[in-house]
């Protein structure tokens, strides 16, 4: 899998960094998972695991490619403040009973 980052910025009101990026994944033939997406973004972007989310990812048609979008918070906090829970549950599954 390759991943090439197209585009960022910084969003200040927001508290994070606002990045498109691109995977190639000729490899695998399989569109990778969102939980190996944020793990390959947080060490090319030095970004905390915790506090990264991968918004969308769209495969393109009869190419071994995905574009998508990521967000890259501050703090976990200021995540939790601003996204919704589904967004949240697909990054980071369900929450265990009694968290």
């Amino acid at each position: 899998m390759e991943l090439v980052i197209e585009k960022q910025r910084n969003n200040p009101l927001l508290k994070r960094k606002e990045v498109y990026f691109r995977v190639k994944y000729e490899d695998t033939k399989v569109t990778p998972s969102r939980k190996e997406v944020r793990e390959k973004l947080s060490g090319l972007l030095n970004a905390n695991l915790d506090s990264l989310i991968v918004r969308w990812m769209k495969p393109e048609f009869g190419k071994m490619e995905a574009e998508g979008y990521a967000l890259i918070y501050e703090s976990p906090d200021d995540m939790k403040a601003i996204e919704e829970d589904y967004i949240l549950k697909r990054n980071f599954g369900e929450p265990e009973e009694g968290e």
